[in-house]
């Protein structure tokens, strides 16, 4: 019996080895399988995982590759910008060289005063001097004002179709007063020739108004003076049509030309002093002045600018 019982207690530890045994081996499965699965899936989903960080990594990259081309264009602009900064006095240079300043050369003339009209150099001339209000200089010569008031207005005889015009004269009272005046006017009729109508400043340098008229002897002048004459068109000129005067000048003008093609062309001198291009030849070319004395002075640069007076840069030479 007793060995019985001791046999019947051992089969049941041999059971509960076996199952412990078989719960082990189970485990041990178990655990196998997961070492098994788990690193595929840990590296699956590291796979899966890992696919997003190039993804990530590719737009990262992207603008890097971007902004190389951006920088070449975005430096671009500037240097245009200094380029054109650099031409903009380009233009200015090239507007002042399109319009010059006027240029002269000289041809000289003669002592003689071969192209005078009634007027002629050293000459004496008799008549009377009256005297009237001048104003502000202007007059039938077109001028315009003027602070100088040593004027005078020359009878229509001797003005001579404005050919007095500008002319310096000197005027001589019989009691040995005198004073220079500027011939800028025209004394119609019942001015004789010979008579001057003074400027009442001027007049009042001979002798008193009270006289109202005195004899006088006048002699052409050609003064001393550090002036340069100047050339001015009248309104309304163009290519078309002009209207050219002389201003400033120390000797009477004898005639004006102006270049047309190869050739100079001589204009008529109007009485209120212009000198006209009736079909707009030569208007805005050349221009060539001659004085009693037949000097020469060739103007060219003379931009067609009505009413601008515009300095020629030269003079007549002093007789």
């Amino acid at each position: 019996m007793a060995s019985r019982s001791h046999r019947s207690a051992r089969r049941p530890k041999r059971r509960t080895a076996l199952v412990c045994v078989a719960a082990v081996a189970a485990v041990g499965v178990a655990a196998s399988l997961v070492i098994a699965f788990g690193p595929d899936r840990e590296t699956d989903a590291g796979k899966v995982a890992a696919a997003p960080t190039p993804v990530a990594s590719a737009p990262r990259e992207s603008p890097p590759s971007t902004a190389p081309e951006r920088k070449p264009s975005t430096p671009s602009p500037p240097s245009p910008t200094p380029s054109v900064t650099k031409k903009t006095p380009a233009p200015a240079k090239t507007t002042a060289a399109a319009r010059p300043s006027p240029a002269s050369t000289r041809q000289a003339g003669s002592a003689s005063a071969p192209l005078a009209g009634r007027i002629r150099p050293g000459v004496d001339y008799e008549g009377v001097a009256t005297f009237y209000d001048a104003g502000t200089g202007d007059g039938a010569c077109s001028f315009g004002p003027d602070d100088d008031v040593m004027t005078a207005a020359m009878n229509t005889t001797d003005y001579e179709v404005s050919k007095a015009c500008g002319a310096y004269v000197r005027v001589r009272a019989a009691g040995g007063a005198a004073v220079t005046v500027r011939i800028t006017n025209e004394c119609p009729s019942p001015c004789k020739p010979g008579q001057l109508d003074l400027s009442s400043q001027a007049f009042a340098k001979l002798a008193a108004p009270s006289q109202g008229q005195i004899p006088i002897t006048w002699t052409l002048l050609s003064p001393g003076t550090s002036d340069q004459l100047s050339i001015r068109y009248k309104t309304g000129s163009s290519r078309h049509w002009c209207g050219i005067q002389v201003i400033g000048h120390r000797n009477p003008v004898a005639r004006l030309e102006v270049r047309d093609g190869g050739a100079w062309t001589r204009l008529t001198r109007t009485e209120y002093n212009y000198f006209l291009s009736e079909q707009g030849s030569g208007c805005g070319g050349a221009i060539r002045v001659t004085d009693i004395y037949g000097e020469q002075l060739t103007v060219e640069g003379v931009a067609l600018r009505p009413e601008a007076v515009q300095s020629a840069g030269v003079q007549f030479a002093a007789h």
